[in-house]
């Protein structure tokens, strides 16, 4: 029989598959499809300091392969999330959560890492410096080493439990970025997460996105995220949650060679909403193909 089980930072999970952030809610729609307890653990929708309703409509796009979306991090607020998301979700799901935390300065950040570390389903902040640095002309906190470490430093102060920060990959060297959250105690991190793009309307000529610009998404992206988390790997001493374009179990095998230690499962919820589920199942009858015993041994297998 094949051990599925995986340890983050001391966290064991049942096995790697985690829906990601912003692809799966609070969980409430999935639990009528199936018992949420198959799965390692559910990163639930970014959270933000207070409620937003995201960017304007259309802000979700087909492409081939995948999908664009600028939805803006659309969610209730950290207060309603701990008073009535999590208490709900308990109900669904019975396992430690990682918590997507969102913030557009250091100090919500801050604010909103400390509220969730105390919520005692929380096992992993999953701190999102994708978010736009209003205080450094509106780039990306994860663009520069100086935005990662700067948002780090500012979670890691406030809470004891793991932090995994979520890396963008707009950026010309991720590695460095990397290095940059390691040395400000970041405990691991995830990546990858959307690509930047767009598309247009050949009919009305003008951009299918009201936001103009969203994050690409789907299977097109994975050759691109096992670069990163292969590069990533490489670079630092820390677990990684792999992300990116991850549909079936074999993908899920590829992602963990090249260096994740679990694995996040996104755009697939929405074109399939049992993908996580039927990766699970599947994982067993791979692993044996790859000839392992344990799936933890495939992590960075790809390297040598």
């Amino acid at each position: 029989m094949v051990d599925l089980s995986v340890t983050l930072s001391g966290l064991r999970l049942d096995n790697p598959v985690i829906p990601a952030s912003g692809t799966f809610g609070y969980g409430k729609e999935f639990a009528a499809l199936y018992d949420l307890d198959i799965l390692g653990s559910i990163s639930f929708k970014g959270t933000t300091a207070g409620p937003r309703f995201g960017n304007p409509t259309p802000r979700v796009a087909e492409t081939p392969s995948g999908m664009l979306n600028a939805v803006g991090l659309q969610n209730p607020g950290v207060d309603a999330v701990i008073a009535e998301e999590l208490p709900a979700l308990r109900q669904r799901f019975h396992k430690p959560l990682i918590a997507n935390v969102g913030g557009f300065s250091t100090a919500e950040f801050a604010a909103n890492c400390e509220k969730l570390s105390a919520c005692d389903q929380i096992g992993i902040i999953e701190l999102n410096i994708s978010c736009p640095n209003l205080h450094g002309g509106g780039k990306n906190f994860g663009t520069s080493a100086a935005g990662a470490a700067e948002a780090t430093r500012a979670a890691r102060a406030v809470t004891n439990k793991p932090l995994y920060v979520k890396l963008t990959p707009n950026v010309t060297d991720i590695a460095e970025i990397a290095r940059a959250c390691e040395a400000e105690g970041a405990n691991g991190l995830c990546l990858i997460n959307t690509l930047l793009g767009m598309r247009i309307d050949l009919r009305t000529k003008r951009p299918v996105l009201a936001n103009r610009t969203g994050g690409l998404s789907g299977p097109a992206v994975l050759p691109v995220a096992l670069r990163m988390v292969w590069d990533v790997y490489e670079a630092v001493n820390l677990p990684i949650i792999g992300c990116g374009g991850v549909s079936t179990a074999e993908d899920l095998c590829e992602m963990m060679l090249a260096g994740a230690a679990a694995v996040e499962v996104g755009a697939a919820n929405l074109r399939n909403p049992y993908a996580c589920k039927e990766i699970v199942e599947q994982l067993p009858a791979v692993c044996e193909r790859l000839g392992v015993d344990h799936i933890a041994k495939l992590t960075g297998g790809a390297h040598s």
